[in-house]
């Protein structure tokens, strides 16, 4: 065999071929002449690895380098090339060195794996797996079973080699079975998936729970019905349902689908209703239900396709017979009979009609079936019950039997709802069917039940006692009323107490409800003493209400028994405590009242003190005007005016307005105009009365003497009540000073309103700028500056001035409880300090003015307000003549004074 010239040697490669001569066992020698010939054709350097690995054949470097440009080398060749038989060939020659290197195996098993050589590459992986340790099996697995998930490999060979891995590595069991789903191999399939969930100590390296895995093994019973055997899916689906809760619908659907597929249609019913009747959820109940009502309707489709596919066979078969008349009697007889025998119900196949029975029948079951969830939920629901009574409208044996079940369930002390109901309900159903002795049957049971509150044996007690009296039976209602308010017995309670455990029926006799029922029992049948005997016991028993006093007393009043009801209103008031016993003082008040009048009018007053004593100031009010319209029918004017003065007093802030209106109302009409005068100025100085109101009661008392012709007096009432009122806020205060000032006031008047307006205005928005929120209410004039002083704002210098030289006299006037300042007294003289104006000559500084008194320059205007004519008399007009006589040479002069000057000859002036 010729070798071509030009795989010999070049001159280039004399150097590496001597140096290879002298030492031919080097790889790095052999490497650097590989390396120096990397452009070469593959053919030659083909030779220097054949020759390398000759010389070096246990060198993995040659072996893998020479392997990887054979791969290359191959890379876009078709399969069926004559070159991958000379890589094969390559690789055993390899392995012959090389057989404990797992990348040389790999290398080779992926390039077998790509050539389809299915048994070759089979017993490459088992040479590989036997040539290798265990250790390096894992590498050698991966790539094996991906040879066997091809397709074209045998299933039989496929199986083998997972069971084999399963040996190596039983943990990939599941690799195992979505092998067998995704061959149809369900027999192993689902023994291996129930193996692995009786396993306890199984872990999913896929992540999948226990639940997963259950609910995949009953898909995979029920789908496969027919094609799996050996296993108990009965069982194994009821374990499931037992272990598995939160999925107990789909798992019992699932179980009625396996015998559905076995054609099992009969037990697949029984699985269906039994599912239905065990199930404690809606949720699974729904879904048992949907797929019943389906298999319902889908056999029923397909039994009308048979009957339909049966008649056009009955046609053919009569047009056979037409044209077969010769045959024999005998053979007709005997078809004639087997015709007979399939129509007979046991052997019918076109029972349509029964299985449309069945589908209605189910559908109208569902609300029983759905209520039958609901209870098994809670036992002791009480509505439940009610609604599967309701359920059975109509049907009273089912119904008698439904309340038999509720009440024999039901423990009343673990009961939702009221239990008592359903005894209630199950003896009126025994009386709307006319059964008056079953219904007291069942009333009698009812009322020996322990409930849990005593309000629910007393209502059994109360239908009893009225089932009794729709039936004209008065007489048993009063007996039941009498042996339901009886008092156990002391031995009764002494062995209950020993128990432990007291029942409600200890504790019956003192129900309020069932008091209230027997004493209107009483007062409708009985006679008034025993009425009232048992008003007595419910007195004893301390369990009355204000409602019960009111109606004793009205019995008694009804039947002229008075100074028994009053007693008895005695009795409440000393019981009760306010605000309950607000009703039996009001009635007890005015049925006292209407029934003596005038005649015991001391006793009804010491009545009407102690209720005004005993009440609280909130409720106090209608008392006091109660008392006051006693006084005035059958009493002393003077002291329904004590009445109303002491009721300004106790009634709360709020309802002062109101009681001092009442006030001047009736002592106006009773006294006339002055005596409401001295009730205005004992309103507006009150302490009690909030501002707002205090305001209010200046501008009516203005208007009262402004109707009497009292101008001055009037327009006093207005200075006073200004510093009351904000301009910003108070606008109808001033508007009416305003009207008032137009029609009655001059020029003087009108501009002494402005005057003091702007200085209330002034007032009010240096308080609002200079004090925090929660004391920008509106205070008074002293409580403003006395807020200002502890916040730390310095006082207006002219404002400390003018405090500083106030007459002598206004200031003794008002220590020594003279007239106030500002304001024209009507008789009455009070003591307490107005809160108003505390200087009559304040002097007003112009708006935008900051200089001092030194300033000399800056020229002020001076206002002045009027001094009443109560405190300086004569001399304030002769004064003012003076003052306007001055002010007006100045102006002549063209000068003004200052306003040191003008303090000091008002100290020179006085």
């Amino acid at each position: 065999m010729s070798i071509p010239s030009e795989l010999y040697p070049s001159q280039d490669d004399l150097l590496y071929e001597e140096e290879l001569l002298r030492n031919p066992f080097s790889l790095k020698l052999w490497w650097r002449y590989l390396i120096a010939r990397t452009e070469s054709p593959f053919k030659k350097r083909a030779v220097i690895y054949e020759r390398a690995l000759k010389a070096l054949p246990g060198s993995y470097k040659l072996w893998h380098a020479y392997l990887r440009e054979r791969l290359e080398l191959v890379r876009n060749l078709p399969i069926s090339h004559t070159q991958y038989q000379t890589l094969n060939n390559t690789f055993e020659r390899a392995l012959v060195t090389m057989h404990k290197m797992p990348r040389i195996w790999i290398m080779y098993l992926t390039t077998l794996t790509e050539q389809k050589l299915v048994t070759r590459t089979r017993r490459t992986f088992d040479r590989a797996l036997c040539a290798l340790p265990v250790t390096q099996h894992e590498r050698i697995w991966e790539p094996y079973l991906v040879f066997v998930g091809q397709r074209g490999v045998p299933i039989q060979t496929s199986l083998r080699v997972y069971r084999r891995y399963l040996k190596y590595d039983p943990g990939h069991i599941e690799d195992l079975i979505d092998f067998l789903l995704n061959s149809g191999l369900w027999q192993e399939a689902a023994e291996r998936l129930a193996g692995v969930l009786n396993d306890d100590r199984f872990y999913s390296i896929k992540g999948k729970t226990k639940h997963r895995l259950w609910l995949e093994l009953c898909d995979l019973l029920t789908q496969h019905a027919t094609e799996i055997s050996g296993l108990n899916v009965d069982a194994i689906i009821r374990g499931g349902i037992r272990k598995f809760t939160d999925e107990v619908g789909r798992l019992w659907t699932s179980l009625a689908d396996y015998y559905i597929r076995r054609k099992l249609l009969e037990k697949a019913r029984d699985v269906f209703e039994e599912g239905m009747t065990t199930v404690v959820t809606v949720r699974d109940f729904s879904v048992i239900f949907d797929a019943y009502s389906q298999f319902e309707e889908s056999v029923l489709a397909l039994k009308m396709e048979a009957m339909s596919d049966s008649e056009d066979e009955e046609e053919e078969n009569n047009v056979n017979e037409e044209d077969d008349n010769d045959k024999e009697d005998d053979r007709l007889n005997v078809g004639k009979l087997e015709e007979k025998l399939k129509k007979f119900w046991l052997c019918d196949e076109k029972d349509v009609d029964l299985r449309i029975a069945r589908l209605e029948h189910l559908m109208d079951r569902r609300p029983e079936l759905a209520n039958s969830v609901l209870l098994r939920q809670n036992p002791h629901n009480v509505e439940q019950w009610h609604r599967r009574v309701k359920i059975f409208e109509g049907n009273p044996t089912k119904q008698i039997l439904t309340y038999t079940e509720a009440v024999r369930t039901i423990d009343p002390m673990k009961a939702v709802g009221k239990p008592h109901t359903l005894w209630v309900s199950f003896a009126k159903l025994y009386e709307t069917h006319k059964d008056i002795g079953n219904s007291r049957v069942i009333f009698d049971k009812a009322v020996q039940v322990n409930y849990k509150a005593v309000d629910n044996l007393a209502s059994v007690w109360c239908e009893w006692a009225e089932m009794e009296l729709r039936h004209k039976n008065f007489k048993g209602a009063l007996e039941l009323m009498r042996r339901a308010t009886a008092e156990p017995s002391v031995e009764v309670k002494r062995r209950v107490a020993a128990d432990g455990n007291e029942p409600v029926q200890i504790k019956l006799h003192k129900s309020l409800r069932l008091w209230t029922f027997y004493v209107d029992l009483e007062e409708s049948l009985g006679s008034l003493e025993s009425t009232r005997a048992v008003y007595e016991r419910i007195l004893d028993l301390r369990i009355a209400t204000p409602q019960i006093i009111i109606n004793y007393a009205m019995l008694l009043e009804d039947n002229k028994y008075f100074e028994d009801a009053f007693k008895v209103y005695e009795r409440g008031v000393k019981i009760f405590k306010y605000p309950h016993v607000k009703d039996i003082w009001v009635t007890y008040l005015s049925k006292f009242v209407k029934r003596y009048g005038k005649s015991k009018l001391e006793r009804a007053r010491e009545l009407f003190e102690h209720a005004v004593e005993m009440a609280p100031a909130e409720v106090v009010k209608p008392l006091y005007i109660q008392y006051a319209k006693l006084e005035e029918d059958h009493g002393l004017a003077k002291r329904a005016m004590r009445v109303y003065d002491e009721a300004t007093k106790a009634v709360p802030a709020k309802e002062k307005l109101s009681m001092y209106e009442i006030y001047i109302a009736r002592a106006a009409e009773m006294f006339g105009v002055p005596k409401t005068r001295e009730i205005y100025e004992q309103a507006i100085v009150s302490d009690g009365l909030p501002e707002k109101d205090a305001m209010k009661m200046c501008i009516k008392y203005a208007q009262l003497e402004k109707s009497l012709g009292e101008i001055d007096r009037a327009r006093k009432i207005y200075v006073y009540a200004s510093w009351l009122a904000d301009p910003r806020s108070d606008a109808e205060f001033w508007s009416k000073w305003h009207e008032f000032e137009v029609q009655h006031g001059n020029e003087d008047t009108f501009r002494d309103m402005l005057r003091i307006k702007r200085s209330v205005s002034a007032r009010h928005s240096q308080a609002h700028v200079m004090l925090p929120e929660y004391l920008m209410q509106k205070p008074t004039v002293d409580e403003a500056m006395d807020a200002l002083k502890k916040a730390g704002v310095p006082e207006d210098e002219m404002a400390a001035l003018e405090r500083q030289l106030a007459p002598a006299a206004a200031t003794t006037a008002i220590d020594s409880g003279a007239r106030k300042l500002g304001f024209v007294s009507g008789g009455v003289q009070s003591s307490e300090t107005a809160s108003g104006i505390q200087n009559q000559e304040e002097i007003e500084l112009p708006e935008g003015s900051d200089s001092d008194e030194e300033d000399n320059d800056e020229k002020l205007e001076i206002a002045q307000k009027d001094v009443p004519d109560a405190v300086f008399g004569g001399l304030v007009r002769k004064r003012d003549e003076e003052e306007e006589k001055k002010e007006n040479e100045n102006e002549n002069n063209g000068s003004r004074l200052g306003a040191l000057e003008r303090i000091k000859r008002m100290r020179q002036g006085n």
